[in-house]
Order: C-alpha cells, then sequence, then structure tokens
C-alpha cells in the first residue's frame, strides 16, 4: 500500500462512520482545558522512564485521540493525569500538567480527590471491575453527586435518574435499583459513562470505552459520548488502539510508542500525510472494506519493555527506514506541517526517502 493510497483508507473510514467531530479544530490562541508538557515517570526503583517527555493538549469541545499498540505507555499517562497511580512504587519524575490555572501534579491528595468526579471524570476499560458489585446503580451514581454537592439524598437520587435517562438506560427507574451483575455489558458501559458525566466535569478521560462490546453496542455507546460532548462542551481524551474509533470521534490524534509520542496533529492530517514510520505501520495493519487483501500488514517486532529501550530512536529496530543516526540518536517530536509533528529524522518522509523506500514500509 502506498503513502498516498492511506487518503482513500481515511474516506473510506469517515463515509463508513459518519465522521463527526464533536467540536471546532484548535484555536492557537485559545487557552486549552488541559495542557500536558513534557510527563516523564517511572516504576519502582528501576532507572529507566515508563512514560518520557509526553505532551498533550486538549480544548474545550475537542477530542484528543491516544492511539499505539499496548504497553506504549496510554493508561499510565491517563491515570497519571487523575491521579490515581498508586505512589510508590510509580513516581512521577518529570513535566506539568495545567488544568485551569493548576499543575494537577502539584497539588494534594485531598485537592486531586476534589477534582476527580467534577472537573474531572474518566470512564475506565472494564465497568464490572469498576463498578462496586455491593451498591446499586443509584447507589454509586448519587454517591458521587453528594460528594461533589450540598444536595439530600433524595435529590441526588434524582439526578442519578435524570443522568440515567440521559444516556439511554431502558426503564431507568428499575436500573436505578438494580446491581451491576443485574446489567448487560452495554448498560454498564452507559451506567460508567453516567458516573463520568454527572457532574459536568470539563475534562473527560475515556480508557478503551468500548473494548469489550460488541459492533452495535460500540457505535451506540461512541454516538452518546460524543452527542453528550455535543451538549456541555467537556474536552475529552479518548485512549483507543482502534483506528476506526479514532476516524469516527477524534478532532486531534495523539501516537505513542514506547513511552513517548512520535506523531501528533489533526486527525485528516493523521490519516491523509502520517509523517512517522509507526503511524505508516499501524495504517497499514488497518483492515479495508474496499479491495481484497491476501493479508493484513504487520509490524515485525515488539515494544520494547521500559527497562530495555534501544539507543537512538525506539522504533530504530522495527523501522524499515532506519539508518545508522536513527539508532544513534533519539529524534525529537518537531513541526513537520503546520500543527503536525512526528519524531523522525526523515520526516517529512516523501520529500526525505526515496518513492521505493515509502512503498516497501506502506507495503
Amino acid at each position: 500500500m502506498r503513502l498516498g493510497s492511506l487518503s482513500g483508507s481515511f474516506a473510506r473510514m469517515t463515509m463508513l462512520a459518519n465522521h463527526e467531530t464533536a467540536g471546532p479544530g484548535p484555536s492557537e490562541t485559545a487557552e486549552p482545558v488541559l495542557r500536558l508538557r513534557d510527563l516523564s515517570l517511572r516504576f519502582g526503583r528501576t532507572g529507566a522512564d515508563l512514560v518520557s517527555g509526553v505532551s498533550l493538549t486538549v480544548g474545550r469541545g475537542e477530542t484528543l485521540c491516544v492511539v499505539g499498540e499496548s504497553g506504549c505507555g496510554k493508561s499510565v499517562t491517563a491515570l497519571a493525569l487523575m491521579g490515581l497511580l498508586p505512589s510508590p512504587p510509580a513516581r512521577i519524575t518529570g513535566g506539568e500538567a495545567i488544568f485551569e490555572g493548576r499543575d494537577l501534579f502539584q497539588l494534594s491528595e485531598r485537592e486531586r480527590a476534589d477534582l476527580r468526579g467534577s472537573a474531572m471524570g474518566m470512564i475506565f476499560q472494564e465497568p464490572m471491575t469498576s463498578l462496586n458489585p455491593a451498591f446499586t446503580v443509584g447507589q454509586q451514581i448519587a454517591e458521587g453527586v453528594m460528594r461533589h454537592r450540598r444536595v439530600s439524598k433524595a435529590e441526588a437520587r434524582a439526578v442519578a435518574l435524570d443522568i440515567l435517562k440521559r444516556v439511554r438506560i431502558p426503564a431507568p427507574e428499575k436500573r436505578l435499583d438494580s446491581y451491576p451483575h443485574q446489567l448487560s455489558g452495554g448498560m454498564r458501559q452507559r451506567v460508567m459513562i453516567a458516573m463520568a458525566l454527572v457532574n459536568q466535569p470539563r475534562l473527560l478521560i475515556a480508557d478503551e470505552p468500548t473494548t469489550a462490546l460488541d459492533v452495535t453496542i460500540q457505535a451506540q455507546v461512541l454516538a452518546l459520548i460524543a452527542q453528550l460532548q455535543r451538549e456541555t462542551g467537556t474536552a475529552m481524551i479518548l485512549i483507543t488502539h482502534d483506528l476506526g474509533v479514532v476516524a469516527e470521534v477524534a478532532t486531534h490524534v495523539a501516537v505513542m510508542y514506547a513511552g513517548r509520542v512520535v506523531e501528533a496533529g489533526p486527525v485528516e492530517a493523521i490519516f491523509t500525510d502520517p509523517q512517522h514510520p509507526y503511524t505508516i505501520g499501524l495504517m497499514g495493519a488497518m483492515p479495508s472494506l474496499g479491495a481484497r487483501q491476501a493479508s493484513l500488514s504487520t509490524i515485525p517486532g515488539t515494544v520494547p519493555p521500559a527497562d530495555d529501550m534501544p539507543e537512538g530512536c525506539r522504533f530504530a529496530p522495527r523501522c524499515p527506514f532506519a539508518q545508522d543516526n536513527c539508532r544513534a540518536e533519539d529524534p525529537p517530536l518537531r513541526e513537520v506541517t503546520a500543527r503536525h509533528s512526528a519524531a523522525c529524522w526523515y520526516a517529512p518522509l516523501e520529500e526525505k526517502l526515496p518513492a521505493s523506500d515509502t512503498r516497501r514500509a506502506a507495503a
């Protein structure tokens, strides 16, 4: 598959998904809801950073999709933002996360707890393990309401009922008194969405929110999140490995590999003009509903562990473009085109690499 053909892939995906972004593109002057700069963190006594120099920005009404293979640091970054990493063994070694004028990493645990569930919400990957099996759905939602608002139990229950209606839970009055095990997977995920949004957060982090759902329920859940986001103007960071989901909901994309952001930019630029070999590899492994394929492309090798990172570019051992300088020095994330950045010595690829090389990498 040629680099240029990725434009066609994006067009097909957006047509099939009825692509609708949650808000306008980022303003060059508007203050973002969250600006994460140079986050680095490690676990235990290891001298290696699990996440290294990660920077992300998301504005009001925008959806930033963070993509990459398992083990690239996506979920760890999200948990660090929410203040949910156990410390020890986790330790933030650098960076800042500016949210509404305050650095999240400098706040006390009590201040972080006040933000969680109110100004910041999170939808976790597996609702069955995130919901408390000993309490009803209504009790769990109402608890979050009373934690952050001065309301009575009756008022909190009314708020819980209203949010269940908004997330389209069937028979919400009945489900208010149901326990998690009495709900289907799709309904449990809707409950998680309700809990994350009940206090109208300014920032929502969703970690693989549709992984355990079938395709039909997945589409319904994504549409629901997008609708509620449009209604409230909430900024969202969506963690996923599914490029179809990215095409459907993202306004911006950050591609992570081995604890670093290797490419970032508006969703259209990432899909139509990818500028990092890892991004190209992910695109090549994406199934197509167009021309028949004998087999899907693969990226050889695996993501290196944090304590055994290669010298130079972390993707070099798996990269078809890699040269001696790639193995010697790690390239910085730099702007390739307007608001589109890549961490590759050869970006822009089609200008600096022979056409035969770009075709070979995308094949």
